[in-house]
């Protein structure tokens, strides 16, 4: 009788044993598949700079530069897409366009942004010729200028319409286009001695009308990069990495001002720089930003693009975010 006790003691033992390493085995499992961040683009590609959109079909789209391996001082060559209706599993397009194909750069396919208007799509880029000498500027001949291309599909081929930039004084990249509910598109720039500065576009996308208009940013103008304009509900949104780094707001109910600063919503990382978007897919606002990351890398940290949600207070005015692993990876549930 003790040994059957024994026996049924041992078994049961096992039996608990096997079950916790059981679970373990599931946690392990559930945390591998929740992880998002960085976003999955497949491959050994390196991407920054996303810009979020939703088009008719659908489907979100990210425009990203394409950073090649262990590049000299951001010399870049192309741009990418990629499309997901679940933001985990991406479908990748591209080159969407490549500075080969342009008669007017050779170098320094940054951020580009993206737009649909006349039952077109238009890829709205920076690129550039010349050589930038940080050792010594005064010997810097670097130029950088906003081309536009267009497309009858969301993912190219993308095609340089107008054989040159939009405008060629001042220098300027980090384009980001902003189309109102009326119709009328707006170009935001970072642009030497032109920051915080709007331009609007003809109807036919080709060409700016009037001159670079200086916004009323309510007397703080920090140092700035890459800025990002949205609407939602009757606010529109001015978003920039402020000193390249932390990414700030202002509030407006005009996409011209006059704005008002908010301050922080996500803080810097490594004193990287740092690019982002803001869109609303399915109920949901996401926050597509790029990370330092050394993953696979031949010479430390790269870029990469990532993801998070952004929640807003009931004033409009935006919720601190945290970089987190997990990222949006949870998407498909939260939107069943």
């Amino acid at each position: 009788m003790k040994k059957l006790a024994k026996v049924i003691s041992v078994a049961l033992f096992a039996s608990a044993v096997m079950g916790c390493s059981q679970q373990a085995t599931d946690k392990q499992v559930e945390q591998a598949e929740v992880k998002g961040n960085p976003l999955n683009f497949g491959g050994k590609l390196r991407t920054a700079d996303p810009s979020g959109h939703v088009w008719n079909d659908g489907k979100m789209y990210v425009y990203t530069s394409h950073d090649e391996e262990c590049q000299e001082d951001f010399w870049m060559k192309d741009w990418y897409a990629f499309s997901s209706t679940d933001l985990q599993n991406w479908e990748t397009h591209g080159p969407l366009l490549s500075v080969d194909d342009l008669s007017w750069a050779d170098n320094y396919a940054w951020a580009p942004d993206a737009a649909y208007k006349n039952g077109k799509y238009y890829l709205v880029f920076p690129a550039g010729t010349g050589h930038k000498d940080r050792v010594n500027p005064e010997n810097s001949t670097k130029w950088m200028g906003i081309g536009i291309a267009e497309s009858d599909s969301p993912t190219g081929p993308f095609k340089d319409m107008i054989g040159g930039p939009l405008w060629r004084t001042p220098y300027a990249n980090d384009p980001a286009m902003f189309i109102d509910d009326d119709g009328q598109a707006y170009l935001y720039v970072h642009a030497t001695n032109t920051d915080y500065h709007v331009i609007k576009m003809a109807d036919d996308m080709r060409s700016t009308v009037g001159e670079l208009t200086k916004m009323d940013m309510g007397g703080y103008e920090p140092k700035m990069e890459g800025p990002w304009v949205f609407k939602r509900g009757e606010y529109y949104y001015f978003t920039m990495p402020e000193n390249n780094r932390v990414l700030t707001y202002y509030m407006s109910k005009s996409p011209t001002g006059p704005w008002e600063y908010k301050g922080e919503f996500m803080e810097q990382e490594h004193q990287s720089n740092n690019h982002h978007s803001i869109v609303e897919y399915k109920g949901q606002w996401i926050l597509f930003y790029h990370r330092w990351l050394d993953i696979d890398s031949e010479c430390g940290r790269q870029r990469h693009s990532a993801a998070e949600y952004l929640y807003f207070n009931e004033d409009g005015t935006i919720k601190p975010v945290q970089r987190t692993e997990k990222g949006v990876s949870d998407f498909a549930q939260k939107v069943k």
